[in-house]
């Protein structure tokens, strides 16, 4: 996974309530196992409308979403969150997420920053011209204008994220400890790897 510390850049004003993960990656996209080429059907039926953010030029390859209230409600299918890494987003803000796509987006690498309406409504206006800047390891979100927003985040994910581990990372990264036991209960207890030989002793 890869590490994320600061994001900066320009930011999709999306601004929208109750996104829910049909609208960020329609089940007809849920047939593929690979998580190329999911962008293409991200937002979807929001980039259908003309004047839609997404297709606006200034907005391409911007790694920043800002949405509303709720994002990420609905099933918890993970293409959603695979689908966002593929239009090139790295970042949601909003005033609040679904339990289920917080956690999916974290386990891709995918920061969700919750701030108070208000603080939304404000970056909203400013990512209208000008890009925004996430800071992770500090936990903040700045603007050109010297706003100033501070966020809440878990510090497990937040290592995670700054270190760029995902599950597997994680276990590899005790990796002495796991050889270490496996060595040590071989010893200690040998017939959980060999029963047959631990029968023929006991008879």
């Amino acid at each position: 996974m890869k590490p994320v510390s600061t994001v900066e850049g320009r930011a999709i004003p999306l601004g929208l309530k109750n996104i829910d993960t049909d609208v960020i990656i329609p089940a007809h996209w849920l047939k593929t196992v690979s998580r190329e080429g999911l962008g293409r059907g991200a937002f979807e039926s929001i980039r259908q409308t003309p004047g839609n953010p997404f297709d606006v030029e200034d907005f391409a390859g911007a790694p920043i979403l800002i949405a509303g209230d709720n994002f990420g409600c609905g099933s918890s299918r993970e293409h959603a969150a695979w689908a966002m890494l593929d239009l090139g987003i790295t970042a949601v803000i909003a005033p609040s997420f679904s339990d289920i796509f917080s956690g999916n987006a974290f386990k891709n690498g995918i920061l969700t920053v919750a701030l108070p309406q208000e603080q939304v409504d404000r970056l909203l206006e400013v990512a209208q011209d000008q890009p925004i800047s996430i800071d992770l390891e500090n936990q903040v979100v700045t603007t050109p204008f010297q706003d100033r927003f501070t966020f809440e985040i878990d510090p497990f994910r937040k290592r995670c994220l700054i270190e760029g581990l995902d599950e597997i990372g994680l276990t590899l990264a005790s990796e002495g400890a796991i050889t270490t036991h496996e060595e040590t209960r071989g010893q200690a207890l040998p017939w959980l790897d060999n029963p047959q030989k631990s029968e023929r002793e006991a008879a």
